[in-house]
């Protein structure tokens, strides 16, 4: 993408060397709201940049970063527990049974077990895919995020580069008007010209004073707009590169690859539900120590113990429900996804070619306003065309010169939203 080739810069006005005309004088307020707005754009320089540095600091700034690290450490646990010998940890139980508070003859009975949780054939293994389906879908999720927050800012950086290109076109404005306001009072003192003449130079000059204040106050809210994207100021221009020529979206489109992500997930949760047909069973080691009365020794025994649970059928059609329909949404949104985003691509591609068709309609009218503002002020300058018929070349001449520079911005704005369609990350 071309970089705009300009950069905002903000100086105090030069006064012609002439008084202003009389009964009129510049607002005071006018020079108040120029202080100010001077200072605030003081307190935040530009510079060069690129996307990529943008992207950068506001992705720091975006509250799901600060939760990345410990969603990626839920995601490694998550694949430990799935690798480990047993689904869970053992278990340690101890019983006492005694006679002492009925006839205390002595009778005494110590039981310890240790139950361990074992898989059931294909379970590990499900668990294990889950697992790594599970970080990867968090991986293209936060992809999938920046890709978000990079939209925001190609957004955010071309209605800041409109703001700019407004308040430059309306400071050239007055600059133009300023000129020609002393030119005709100059002309007005020396009886050449009637004083509607130096009333309405005098009004455009006016005029121009406060669309630029206006521009102003708009390109102060659009710097701000990107300061609060990125908490760093904007810079003064931002490099991207050239949109790739693929006509289609690709795979690695990161909202593709989350959706893509989800459905593997979901494949897998339902494998994982296939699975399970009942809870863990147990192997357990069971140790007792016991004697009947007094008089006898304690005797010691050893024993192990298997418990496998039953097979619970609503449950089991329940959680594989749940997993099937989870599964088909999630295809269904791939395959809905993976539409939505060619299309997306397609109509960015056609606003592109609009949009370079209308940057060469507005070249030539470029060229040929400016030729016929050339004509109006030679031939005013001649005493040959009043003042009225030069300014309305130079409002022509305006509105043009503001028609090339906005399609100029549309058409890298276009560059930016194909990138944008084809899921290109900076």
């Amino acid at each position: 993408m071309n970089a705009l080739p300009f950069a905002l810069t903000i100086a105090p006005c030069k006064r012609p060397q002439a008084g202003p005309a009389k009964g009129v004088s510049t607002p005071s307020w006018v020079a108040t709201l120029a202080i100010v707005w001077l200072t605030l754009a003081t307190a935040w320089p530009v510079r060069a940049g690129s996307l990529a540095e943008a992207l950068e600091q506001a992705w720091s700034r975006h509250p799901q970063s600060a939760a990345q690290a410990a969603r990626q450490a839920e995601a490694k646990a998550r694949g430990d527990l799935a690798s480990g010998l047993t689904p869970g940890p053992p278990a340690l139980s101890i019983s006492n049974r005694s006679d002492r508070f009925d006839n205390n003859r002595g009778q005494r009975e110590w039981e310890a077990e240790v139950a361990v949780p074992l898989w059931l054939p294909g379970q590990r293994s499900a668990h294990q895919a889950q697992a790594r389906s599970a970080a990867a879908e968090i991986d293209a999720r936060n992809l999938e995020l920046r890709l978000q927050i990079a939209g925001e800012l190609r957004e955010a950086w071309w209605q800041l580069s409109a703001a700019r290109q407004a308040s430059h076109l309306a400071a050239q404005r007055t600059e133009t008007a300023r000129t020609l306001e002393a030119d005709v009072r100059r002309r007005y003192q020396a009886g050449e010209l009637p004083r509607v003449d130096a009333n309405l130079a005098q009004g455009e000059f006016l005029a121009a004073q406060a669309e630029e204040l206006e521009a102003r106050s708009a390109l102060l809210a659009a710097e701000q707009a990107w300061h609060k994207l990125t908490g760093t100021a904007a810079p003064a221009m931002l490099d991207e590169a050239p949109p790739p020529a693929a006509l289609t979206v690709p795979d690695a489109h990161p909202q593709l690859a989350a959706a893509a992500a989800t459905a593997h997930a979901a494949r897998n949760k339902l494998r994982l539900a296939e699975a399970t047909r009942s809870d863990a069973p147990e192997l357990a080691l069971r140790l007792v120590r016991e004697r009947g009365d007094f008089s006898e020794r304690y005797a010691n025994q050893i024993g192990v113990k298997f418990t496998m649970p039953l097979s619970s059928g609503p449950r089991v059609r329940q959680e594989t429900a749940s997993a099937l329909a989870d599964l088909m949404q999630a295809e269904s949104l791939l395959s809905t996804t993976r539409q939505r985003l060619q299309l997306d691509a397609d109509r960015a591609r056609d606003e592109l070619a609009v949009a370079e068709r209308q940057l060469d309609m507005a070249r030539q009218r470029r060229m040929l306003a400016a030729d016929t503002l050339q004509l109006a002020q030679k031939s005013f300058a001649l005493g040959e065309a009043d003042l009225a018929t030069l300014l309305r070349a130079r409002a022509v001449a305006q509105d043009v010169e503001g028609a090339f520079s906005r399609s100029q911005l549309a058409r890298s704005a276009a560059q930016s939203r194909l990138h944008q369609a084809l899921g290109v990350l900076p």
